[in-house]
């Protein structure tokens, strides 16, 4: 599935089941808290920290769709495509770091 079809997913979704989108500010709120949860399982589960039984159940490709899904539903009510936007950042970034991390003696 291309992005700008997941877009179009999220967004009939929104129109028959969540009615209407939250607003922007609600949803970026929704966005960082579903980071949260992503962290938590990156902490908890490859990082230092210990996993408590409740947190063994949650999966982290649910919580990582869970981002995608709000990020898409505010690139929707803003007008973003997400498709377009990731082609030129990439091309951005290709610009700006085509040399500093093939020589970055950190990264070999």
């Amino acid at each position: 599935m291309e992005i700008t079809e997941a877009q179009k997913l999220v967004d009939e979704w929104i129109k028959k089941y969540g009615v209407r989108y939250f607003n922007e500010l609600t949803n970026t709120a929704i966005l960082m808290e579903e980071v949260g949860e992503v962290a938590r399982i990156m902490a908890r589960r490859y990082g230092e920290q210990s996993e408590k039984e409740s947190d063994k159940q949650k999966k982290l490709e649910d919580e990582l769709a869970d981002v995608l899904f709000v990020l898409m539903c505010i690139a929707n009510q803003t007008g973003v495509n997400l498709e377009e936007a990731l082609k030129k950042n990439l091309d951005k970034k290709t610009v700006r770091d085509s040399e500093r991390h093939l020589n970055n003696d950190k990264l070999k």
